[in-house]
């Protein structure tokens, strides 16, 4: 079934690509079973070599229990359960961090990101030799005044101050190789802003049009008050894409600034004592000068102060902003015959022959490793890809 999704991708049975699926998830419990189903049938239909990382941010439901009986039966299904709620951009850092294969895939645990896309996701990525490719949720299927409005607004604003040029940043749907998605550095809410932070890094990137379906269980996360954050978050996302490496050059313009203004009125100051003999204890513009050279030295100081900071941020390794209370299936063996994707959690996994299964099985593609090239990062590149149709397996 899921086998037509990836009708133009190269047939190479040798060496399939390696997929990490990394699922962020808090009280989600009714939705982990279908979302599981789904995403079966088609990372089966890629490769056998592939994993599933649900990050457990501290759920208060049976949003555990429900992943571990997948867990139970295939040991490719692994958990990390957080201590505490850390918010979904921490959750996304810890699966990250444990992904093993080559390409990191990431959506939400919601059932709104449609897993059938990922096939196609990773056929533009491995044609096109880029490096991220997110989803752009272009018939979005939430509110209009509460979700889509505010968020078309964001949207539109992150792309003129950053300069990147992307429709649709809080689509979760992403496929990244692992050193990429290993260099990002998120902290804060910056998952909103994976594309952006991997343009910065070099990396070549594109967006396409995927389904975008309405949330069925749960009750969603997200509401107009994050609007307020996602503007803050922006004027550090502009810091660290013009001066992160480079703090001083900010303030000190700043402090400079602030200088030019107190030299303009302290000659001001001066000229009207030596020809207008004006007092100039009682003259505004002494207190302008004396007011600016403060604000200058003070710039200065962030500026001097910013440099040393980043100094310690590059010298300190393995920085975490989450604390992981169990880990299930990391260190279990990997056996692509644990699992079917017709089976039941909580039924023992069955087993065939090799002979048997080998006679019976039906070819399926592959997308090789070959299909994916490296890209250097002077080829990085930002484009939009909306005219790819969207063609769902029957």
């Amino acid at each position: 079934m899921a086998n037509r999704l990836i009708e133009s991708c190269d047939n190479v049975e040798t060496n399939p690509v390696s997929i990490s699926v990394v699922i962020p998830v808090y009280n989600e419990e009714d939705n982990i079973g279908p979302l599981m189903e789904r995403l079966i049938l088609v990372l089966a239909s890629l490769t056998d070599d592939w994993e599933v990382i649900f990050v457990d941010d501290g759920s208060t439901d049976k949003t555990r229990i429900a992943i571990e009986l997948y867990a139970y039966v295939e040991p490719r299904v692994k958990l990390i359960q957080l201590r505490r709620n850390y918010g979904q951009t921490a959750a996304l850092a810890a699966g990250i961090q444990r992904a093993s294969k080559d390409l990191v895939v990431t959506l939400d645990g919601d059932l709104q990101n449609d897993p059938a896309d990922i096939p196609r996701m990773i056929e533009v990525l491995g044609r096109d030799g880029l490096d991220v490719v997110h989803g752009w949720r272009r018939k979005r299927q939430d509110r209009l005044l509460l979700r889509r409005l505010p968020s078309r607004v964001a949207n539109w604003l992150i792309s003129k101050v950053t300069g990147v040029s992307v429709h649709d940043l809080g689509c979760a749907l992403r496929v990244m190789r692992r050193e990429i998605a290993g260099e990002l550095e998120l902290y804060g809410e910056m998952h909103r802003f994976i594309p952006i932070l991997a343009h910065w890094r070099g990396a070549a990137s594109t967006e396409i049009v995927t389904h975008h379906n309405p949330r069925r269980f749960g009750q969603s996360k997200y509401g107009l008050g994050r609007t307020f954050g996602v503007l803050l978050d922006l004027l550090t996302v502009k810091f660290i894409l013009d001066y992160f490496s480079s703090p001083i050059r900010l303030f000190g313009r700043m402090a400079f600034f602030c200088m030019g203004i107190g030299a303009l009125a302290t000659m001001a100051t001066l000229a009207m004592k030596l020809f207008h003999s004006v007092d100039m204890t009682g003259n505004p513009l002494l207190l302008l000068a004396v007011f600016s050279a403060m604000v200058s030295i003070q710039f200065l100081s962030l500026g001097l102060l910013g440099e040393l900071g980043i100094r310690i941020y590059y010298a300190i390794p393995n920085r975490k902003n989450f604390a992981i209370r169990k880990l299930v299936n990391f260190d279990a063996p990997q056996n692509p015959m644990a699992f079917s994707p017709d089976q039941v959690p909580g039924q023992k996994p069955t087993t065939r022959s090799t002979a048997s299964s080998t006679s019976k099985a039906s070819p399926t593609r592959r997308i090789s490793r070959k299909a994916i090239p490296s890209v250097h990062p002077k080829q990085a590149t930002m484009k939009c890809d909306v005219n790819t149709p969207l063609d769902h397996a029957a």
